[in-house]
């Protein structure tokens, strides 16, 4: 399979189109390799649809003071940046590389002459923005918990269910992670030690193990 096939292939909202569509709209898309920390998204740059081949991207907004309110994390497969190409201004949407991240880039005009040429893909787009809706109506839910420890277990029992795996890694520093939890790094790493304490989950750096998903559950 061509390297630079790899974005169509990932990406369940133009996969499903027959293989001869796919090398059309292939031909369209610009790749580009991001270094850790490098800005993909940013209010300064020119609308296009971005969407993640190989890494991940942390997705956050700008507070009017400044504050970095963390959204998601976008990996392999993901897209971010559809809303743009329909004409609303991104004032405050950026998408930083986690690590060494390629990039898909379709622009704009080519983004509107897709949808017209393929309807599907409007039908597509509608469910998956759904999707992504529900996903953050979930995090503001999330947000009411009132013990950070059960927002840790019910972040940690996401992590595991996407990476399909009891083993995983941190996608984010603990900074970030705290306050995608609405905590402080500090209170973030007592509870964390809280949960190994319990023996629900073993930690090594960024790595863990869930032990005991029933207890994570019942917590």
């Amino acid at each position: 399979m061509p390297h630079d096939h790899l974005c169509i292939t990932l990406v369940p909202l133009l996969n499903h189109l027959p293989h001869e569509d796919q090398l059309k709209i292939n031909q369209l898309l610009h790749h580009q390799v991001f270094a850790k920390g490098e800005h993909v998204i940013n209010p300064l740059l020119d609308p296009r649809l971005a969407i993640v081949a190989h890494g991940s991207l942390k997705i956050y907004q700008l507070s009017p003071a400044g504050q970095e309110q963390l959204l998601r994390v976008a990996e392999a497969g993901d897209y971010e940046g559809e809303n743009f190409l329909f004409g609303v201004e991104n004032e405050t949407l950026y998408g930083e590389a986690l690590e060494e991240t390629e990039v898909c880039f379709l622009k704009r005009d080519d983004f509107q002459k897709l949808l017209l040429s393929y309807p599907e893909i409007s039908l597509k787009l509608l469910t998956f923005n759904a999707e992504k809706a529900s996903s953050t109506e979930k995090q503001a839910s999330f947000l009411l918990m009132e013990r950070v420890e059960e927002r840790l277990a019910t972040y940690l029992l996401n992590l595991s269910k996407t990476k399909d795996s009891a083993t995983f890694t941190l996608p984010l520093k603990m900074k970030e992670l705290a306050t995608f939890l609405g905590t402080t790094p500090e209170t973030l790493s007592r509870k964390f030690k809280l949960l190994e304490k319990e023996k629900l989950i073993s930690r090594d750096k960024k790595t863990v193990t869930l032990l005991d998903q029933d207890g994570l559950e019942d917590m």
